[in-house]
């Protein structure tokens, strides 16, 4: 069945392509550019994809929060030496 009539993609190459990482609409429009047109096809990608169907979603979740302070980050002024 057709996902994106606007480039005749497939539910199953869009599972082919979550399969092979794509975790989010944009990643599945970036391998082959369904959603990339009129836009009415986001919604069924999102559905094919599911919540927590990525891997990394679990790993990213299951790490601490990074925090960066202003006093962690150097500030170069014009004029400093590099």
């Amino acid at each position: 069945m057709f996902v994106c009539s606007c480039f005749g993609i497939t539910e199953q190459q869009v599972k082919r392509h979550a399969a092979d990482g794509a975790c989010t609409p944009r990643q599945i429009a970036s391998a082959c550019k369904a959603g990339t047109d009129c836009g009415g096809c986001v919604r069924r990608i999102q559905a094919l994809l599911g919540r927590g169907a990525c891997p990394r979603r679990e790993q990213i979740a299951e790490r601490p929060p990074v925090l960066v302070t202003a006093a962690a980050t150097p500030v170069h002024r014009l004029g400093d030496a590099a």
